[in-house]
């Protein structure tokens, strides 16, 4: 088989990061772990973490779907406003997002095929791996894949095709992803019928007019079929309902009928470009459980709040020291239990955060933050052990209306141990604080 080659083309060792667990994230109604829980959320360079990964997840994860950059050199930003015209972006509140920018081809090339020959080496023997991209880089990557999983790995080439606005005049307008599904070997797991559609109506006329019809083949009608390997399901557009505002997310049902084909409740489905975290809730929303990493804060926040809002099993939060993440930790200042608002709490004030004043109240079952206009998410860990976070109480912006709850419960707290508050502006910046009572 013929094999891609570039200047500097290499398979180095890869340097192991150091991850270490940052916080167990326990959603409002979902039970307490009794064990350590098994979702984990990666913050940094996936190709150093999953070089880290290896020694404990070498050939055991079931399925991998990764959406790496397209080769697209552009820069995406996250929309962070609410209540917006989207018909005029020029309006928008805007953060930084993502960079899918290169120095050359045979950049994203070698960026690519050192972080799918970690797969290959993660992925179970009877693993599938789902590879999305466009037209930018695709042919390439088919290449790639033939040369680190066997020519005869290919088990589709599939076509996520979509509409929308484009720009495009001086040719066919391009509204279409492929995804390669590859498998590493046999016993694959496809469930054909946990993906079946109905049949066209009038595919259904046909059958029930003509006893011809099929040239004698007549098909379970009530049963549905299996999809074609080309789908149409909507993009996640401006106005729709799953819109986080993290650039180029994926529709969950895009993701449902992947991990609903290529799984079974219980396996271990693997995202190591979660983005905005469509795989880890998919996942989760199916019993599965998941590995999700990302480069960037925003992405890994983001699906956080996700799974805290769906209320998911417990999840971890690992962090790398070449994250860059250094949550901001505030100072507390007591007025003294002679100024509680309400009986038998008492008021601690912050006032050096960049965000403005924030102030908490605490009774000994509940604390509530006064000041919510710059605070999109916060969290609380009752008895926080200055090491790592076990947020037992989540509160989050929504996404539509409404505003953020600014009352959680304390459960578990007891008396004289610290209370660690962790808070996401709406800027993306974080900050920490923590309370030892009086």
């Amino acid at each position: 088989m013929p094999t891609l080659t570039w200047p500097n083309k290499d398979l180095p060792a890869p340097q192991p990061a150091s991850p270490f667990r940052d916080a167990v994230i326990t959603p409002q109604g979902s039970p307490n772990p009794q064990n350590s829980p098994s979702n984990r959320l990666y913050l940094g360079d996936n190709l150093t973490i999953m070089a880290a990964l290896l020694p404990e997840y070498a050939g055991k994860i079931d399925l991998i779907y990764t959406d790496p950059p397209f080769f697209t050199n552009r820069k995406f930003p996250a929309r962070i406003g609410r209540g917006e015209d989207s018909r005029k972006p020029k309006d928008w509140l805007l953060a930084e997002g993502y960079a899918d920018n290169w120095h050359s081809l045979d950049d994203y090339i070698q960026f690519l095929y050192e972080r799918l020959s970690l797969m290959h080496r993660l992925l179970a023997p009877n693993g599938t791996i789902y590879l999305h991209l466009d037209w930018h880089a695709d042919a390439y990557a088919r290449l790639l894949l033939d040369e680190i999983f066997g020519p005869e790995s290919l088990l589709n080439e599939i076509i996520w095709a979509y509409h929308g606005p484009s720009p495009i005049r001086t040719a066919f307008n391009r509204k279409h992803d492929t995804i390669l599904a590859c498998t590493k070997g046999p016993g694959y797991t496809f469930n054909a019928d946990s993906v079946r559609v109905p049949y066209d109506p009038t595919t259904v006329k046909t059958f029930a007019a003509s006893t011809k019809a099929g040239f004698g083949k007549i098909p379970d009608l009530q049963r549905g079929k299996v999809p074609e390997d080309w789908w149409y399901f909507p993009v996640v557009a401006r106005l729709h309902n799953e819109r986080t505002g993290y650039p180029t997310q994926k529709p969950e049902a895009l993701l449902e009928r992947i991990i609903l084909a290529s799984s079974n409740p219980g396996d271990l489905v693997a995202d190591f470009f979660c983005g905005s975290g469509t795989t880890p809730l998919v996942a989760a929303r199916h019993g599965r459980r998941f590995l999700a990493t990302d480069t960037t804060f925003r992405a890994i926040h983001t699906a956080r709040e996700r799974l805290v809002r769906q209320g998911t099993a417990p999840f971890e939060l690992w962090d790398t020291p070449q994250s860059g993440r250094h949550p901001m930790l505030l100072q507390g200042v007591f007025p003294g239990p002679e100024k509680s608002p309400s009986p038998g709490s008492f008021r601690a004030v912050w006032c050096d955060a960049p965000v403005g004043k924030l102030t908490f109240e605490l009774s000994p079952r509940q604390i509530r933050l006064a000041s919510r206009e710059f605070i999109r998410y916060w969290e609380v860990d009752p008895g926080f052990d200055g090491q790592t976070f076990h947020s037992a109480a989540q509160a989050v912006l929504p996404v539509r209306g409404g505003e953020l709850p600014t009352t959680l419960p304390l459960p578990q707290a007891k008396t004289g141990r610290p209370i660690g508050i962790r808070l996401i502006s709406n800027q993306g910046e974080e900050f920490q604080v923590v309370i030892t009572p009086p």
